[in-house]
């Protein structure tokens, strides 16, 4: 089991990161929103990871937050819950948001994901009931300022192409994804990270 990779920023294709090692070995690694926002290129990072392991795909998701990365774990577990739907659930709530709302039974939060209905968020709740006290009470992640935008002079077209490529990827329509960027770039939202994060809030009601 891949558990962690520690090198160099090298490609950043929403949600998709290349990080390369000290030895030369790229990995591509497909991350949450909040992780992805987060990551420079050229610069070092630590990525918590997880590899999924299929008879057609081998395919690693990565977490800036060991946290997060142990929630995923969990969440993958739940039967009708993959990585992809798992991997949404973390771009669009935090993990404190996530105890919260089964602490709660507040299946109205969870049904805010893609691709989760009523009877998926009971379930969520049902299957994670006491499994996730040991995460505390985490607030929802604010990672404005936690890096230096990487792609300030990218092509408009390719921004919103990269943010429309990632929103559906996480589950949303594509009308659903067109019409968040849409509202999204009123927000002066020039970067495929600021962007993305821009559009995930217009798409989750905040």
């Amino acid at each position: 089991m891949i558990g962690l990779i520690k090198g160099q920023v090298q490609s950043l294709n929403a949600p998709v990161a290349c990080i390369v090692t000290s030895g030369g070995v790229g990995y591509e690694i497909e991350l949450p929103i909040p992780s992805f926002c987060q990551l420079v290129l050229g610069a070092e990072v630590c990525v918590f990871t997880h590899l999924s392991v299929r008879e057609d795909a081998h395919s690693l998701f990565g977490f800036i937050d060991k946290q997060d990365r142990d929630v995923f774990r969990k969440l993958i577990k739940i039967n009708g819950v993959g990585a992809k739907m798992a991997l949404a659930m973390l771009s669009t709530l935090s993990a404190g948001e996530i105890k919260r709302a089964v602490e709660q039974d507040n299946d109205v939060v969870l049904v805010r994901v893609p691709g989760i209905g009523k009877k998926t968020a009971q379930r969520i709740i049902l299957d994670l009931k006491g499994k996730l006290a040991e995460f505390g009470d985490v607030s929802p992640t604010d990672v404005g300022g936690l890096f230096e935008p990487s792609d300030a002079v990218s092509n408009p077209m390719q921004v919103i192409a990269e943010v429309e490529s990632a929103l559906i990827s996480l589950g949303y329509k594509e009308k659903e994804a067109q019409a968040a960027i849409k509202n999204a770039q009123s927000d002066d939202a020039t970067t495929t990270q600021a962007l993305l994060k821009a559009a995930l809030r217009q798409l989750s009601g905040f």
